[in-house]
């Protein structure tokens, strides 16, 4: 069984105004990963992920395209230490 990690994702780039919260909540539920992820006022969008260490992977590698409209420039990985909730959702704008 693969171990169970958690990843903060800072994504930079046009990634608001395209379905890129959206696209990452079906994705990540399809992978059977816990999280959320929100838009943030500096216009990134932010992302946490829980779950066996390949799928929170493939993740992350989908987080560097991000939906068909979405222009990727930079995906940050950092640590987080704080609440995982149950599923994957969209969580409000931070």
């Amino acid at each position: 069984m693969a171990a169970t990690v958690v990843r903060h994702l800072l994504v930079t780039g046009l990634v608001q105004g395209v379905g890129y919260r959206f696209s990452t909540v079906i994705e990540a539920q399809r992978l059977g990963l816990d999280g959320w992820v929100r838009n943030r006022r500096d216009g990134r969008v932010e992302a946490v992920a829980s779950g066996p260490e390949d799928k929170v992977a493939a993740l992350i590698e989908w987080a560097h395209r991000g939906p068909p409209s979405a222009l990727v420039r930079e995906v940050e990985v950092i640590p987080w230490d704080g609440e995982i909730p149950s599923g994957f959702h969209q969580a409000p704008t931070a």
